[in-house]
């Protein structure tokens, strides 16, 4: 008597127990059921190519970008050696871009481009692959991987197709993202001088003098530059660094920073002989 009712309670926790792992199985069930339902229900059906196209060009002019990629990415699967499918591939591409999903924007373009290497849509899609790194460019106090890119990709542009339309405005965006750089090396070399690094310093300054001559940065680079040689005792440098700067920007007010640092030394802005900045400029 008493053995059985000890059992009791063990046998209705174990019923317990199998009603709730039947429910919770029910409604992973139904969960799953669910997951089917949806996936069937998203499917997109056998089209023609046109008809596919069409549709994702309605949804990308909507804004939906998702059920634009969805058409475009359905002409392929559907379709891959139909006219309109290599359209298609640069419009999925496009898409993304407009979606500022720029990772996939360039998966995109790049799978154009191995199907397709010599299609007449080549270029944008190169232009395209440019502007995707291009608008993702850092303030200049972040990492400027994406710059580098950007500027790779810009100049495969211009080196690619030289007179087209994107080969001009890839030419202006070039111009910008060297400036960019720049600002870079100018943002670092500033933090270095002003931990006493000179060396340091003047290797950045250095960098923009030598790789970014047409940037806005330069006129100040050289003004550094007079400042760390100068206290590193290096005269000889620092009164060429001041007569390049005068001769090359005269009206700049950095030349005037210059000019009265040396001053201040008895000296004067001079080229002087075996200066790396005479074969500069």
């Amino acid at each position: 008597m008493n053995h059985r009712a000890r059992r009791l309670p063990r046998l209705a926790a174990l019923t317990l127990i199998g009603g709730l792992l039947g429910a919770l199985l029910g409604t992973a069930l139904s969960g799953c059921q669910s997951d089917a339902d949806l996936a069937a229900k998203n499917q997109i059906p056998d089209e023609p190519p046109e008809a596919l196209y069409n549709q994702g060009m309605a949804a990308l002019q909507s804004g939906n970008i998702a059920d634009a990629t969805r058409f475009f990415e359905e002409v392929e699967k559907q379709h891959p050696y139909s006219a309109i499918a290599p359209q298609a591939e640069i419009m999925d591409a496009y898409a993304y871009y407009r979606g500022n999903r720029y990772d996939e924007a360039v998966a995109a373009v790049e799978h154009f481009l191995d199907l397709h290497p010599g299609n007449k849509a080549a270029a944008y899609a190169y232009y395209l692959k440019a502007l995707c790194y291009y608008e993702q460019i850092e303030d200049v106090r972040r990492d400027q991987k994406t710059t580098e890119q950007a500027l790779a990709a810009l100049q495969e542009v211009v080196d690619r197709f030289p007179g087209t339309s994107y080969a001009r405005d890839a030419a202006l965006k070039i111009d910008l993202t060297r400036d960019h750089l720049a600002g870079k090396d100018m943002e670092i070399g500033r933090w270095y001088e002003g931990r006493l690094q000179y060396l340091a310093a003047i290797n950045r300054f250095r960098s923009v003098v030598e790789k970014y001559q047409t940037t806005s940065h330069v006129p100040e680079a050289l003004e550094r530059l007079t400042e760390c040689y100068l206290a590193l005792g290096v005269t000889d440098e620092a009164q060429t660094a001041a007569a390049v700067l005068g001769y090359n920007y005269p009206g700049s007010t950095w030349y005037q920073v210059s000019y009265d640092l040396l001053k201040a030394k008895n000296l004067k802005p001079e080229k002087k002989p075996g200066s790396w900045l005479n074969d500069v400029f």
